[in-house]
């Protein structure tokens, strides 16, 4: 499993909500400002799919990252199944500065674990921007 984790200054209710609502997810899951992500679905029910598209701004690249929930506790945890069948884990906890957002998934094998771990973080990054200056 690779592991990727922050703290955002701000409330356990504004970063569940900002992570799991279509509106937030287009606005923040991205790892560069070169990439966008125009099109967010998220059934947050067990068994619910999402599917969020990433692209490449200048329309030279994109995918469409989706999976199925397979276990959610409220305002605590999202563990879901990619389409390819490797397993990912939210954890969300208050912490003296906010929340504290802990992210582990099993890696796939076409690209190193560094990279793929340094691409998630980014994300990870990038919500902390857009929650705590939302």
């Amino acid at each position: 499993m690779i592991l990727v984790e922050n703290t955002i200054n701000a409330s356990l209710e504004k970063v569940w909500e900002y992570w799991t609502k279509p509106e937030h997810i287009i606005k923040w899951t991205f790892a560069s400002d070169d990439w966008h992500a125009p099109y967010a679905e998220n059934d947050l029910t067990i068994g619910g799919r999402f599917k969020t598209t990433m692209a490449a701004k200048d329309g030279s690249f994109g995918f469409d990252f989706e999976g199925v929930y397979t276990n959610i506790r409220l305002l605590e945890e999202i563990e879901y199944e990619i389409v390819d069948g490797r397993k990912a884990f939210i954890l969300f906890s208050k912490s003296d500065n906010g929340t504290k957002v802990v992210e582990s998934f099993q890696p796939e094998t076409i690209n190193p674990e560094n990279l793929q771990k340094d691409g998630w973080q980014a994300i990870l990054n990038n919500f902390k921007r857009y929650v705590e200056q939302e």
